[in-house]
C-alpha cells in the first residue's frame, strides 16, 4: 500500500482540538508497545500493510487511528486486546468538535424536533448522501475531510438503537425530497431510506409543500431537543456559525415556531404519500 493510501487507516487531527492530548497518549502508548515488541518503524509498518510515514503520525499524535488501525496493531504486537482497547479513548477524538458537541446533546435528548429548509438532516442522511453533501462544499474539504465527517455523520444515527428509544420528528421542505444531490440512484436510495425511517413509531416525517403560502420556518433551519434531565436546548446553523441556545425566551420562540412549522406541512401519513410519489417520478 502507497503511503497515500496508508492514510485511509487514519484522520488528521485538527491542532486547535483539545482532543489532541488523548490522540499524543494513545501515539505514546503505541510507540512503547511497538518498542518492547522489538520492531523498528519500518518492519512495524511493513507488518501493518501501511507506510512508515503513517507509523510516524499516529505515534506523534498527528494522526488519529482509526478502530481498523489499533485491531490491527493489537494482533501484529500481541498486544491480547489491551491496544484495541483504546478505540474507546480515540471514539470521540475521530470526529470534528462541533459533531461531537451535537452528538452529545443528541445522545442525552428523550424528544428531538428538526426542520431542514436546505438539505436533509444527519440522523436522515444515507450515507452516499452524506457524502455527496461533504464532497460539494466550498472551499473544498480534503478525501480525508469527507471521510472523517461522514463517519461522524453515520456514527450519530446512533441514536435510532437507543432504549428508550428518543421521540423524534422531522419536517423537511419538499425541495429537499426533489434536489438530486449526488445524482438520481443517490436521490432514489435516499427516498427509500426516508419511507423506511417513517416506518419506525418513534419517528415522524412531515414534508412542507411548495405551495404553503403560510410559514413559519422563514428564518432558517431549527432543532429543539428535550434532555434527560429535563431542560430544553436549540441548536442553530448558519453558513460559517453554528449556536447553541439555551436562553429560556429564545427557546420558547424556537419551540413557538417549529409547533407552527408542523402545523403548516402535510401530515405524517400524507407525507409518507407524498415521498412516495416523488420516488416514483425520480
Amino acid at each position: 500500500m502507497s503511503a497515500e493510501g496508508a492514510d485511509e487507516s487514519s484522520w488528521e487531527l485538527d491542532p486547535e482540538d483539545e482532543s489532541g492530548a488523548v490522540v499524543a497518549a494513545v501515539g505514546r502508548q503505541l510507540k512503547m508497545w511497538r518498542e518492547a515488541a522489538g520492531f523498528d518503524r519500518s518492519t512495524f509498518a511493513e507488518r501493518m500493510g501501511y507506510g512508515a510515514d503513517l507509523t510516524r503520525k499516529i505515534e506523534s499524535g498527528i494522526r488519529i487511528p482509526r478502530p481498523e488501525y489499533l485491531d490491527k496493531a493489537d494482533a501484529v504486537l500481541g498486544a491480547g486486546g489491551k491496544i484495541a482497547a483504546m478505540k474507546v479513548d480515540v471514539e470521540k477524538a475521530r470526529y470534528p468538535k462541533k459533531v461531537r458537541d451535537l452528538a452529545k446533546l443528541e445522545s442525552q435528548a428523550v424528544e428531538l424536533g428538526a426542520y431542514g429548509n436546505h438539505n436533509l438532516h444527519g440522523l436522515l442522511q444515507t450515507e452516499e448522501y452524506a457524502r455527496a453533501l461533504y464532497e460539494i462544499r466550498r472551499p473544498a474539504f480534503s478525501s480525508d475531510e469527507v471521510e472523517r465527517h461522514v463517519s461522524a455523520r453515520m456514527a450519530r444515527q446512533r441514536m435510532f438503537d437507543r432504549r428508550p428509544a428518543p421521540a423524534l420528528t422531522f419536517v423537511l421542505e419538499q425541495v429537499i425530497l426533489e434536489r438530486r444531490l449526488g445524482g438520481q440512484g443517490v436521490l432514489r436510495r435516499q427516498l427509500e431510506h426516508l419511507l423506511d425511517i417513517s416506518s419506525l413509531r418513534n419517528v415522524e416525517l412531515q414534508v412542507m409543500p411548495t405551495t404553503c403560502e403560510d410559514h413559519a420556518g422563514m428564518g432558517g433551519q431549527i432543532q429543539v431537543l428535550k434532555l434527560m434531565d429535563g431542560s430544553t436546548v436549540g441548536y442553530v446553523e448558519a453558513q460559517l456559525l453554528s449556536r447553541l441556545v439555551t436562553d429560556p425566551k429564545e427557546i420558547q420562540i424556537l419551540e413557538l415556531r417549529y409547533g407552527i412549522i408542523r402545523s403548516q406541512a402535510l401530515s405524517p401519513r400524507e407525507s409518507r404519500a407524498f415521498i412516495e410519489k416523488v420516488l416514483g417520478e425520480t
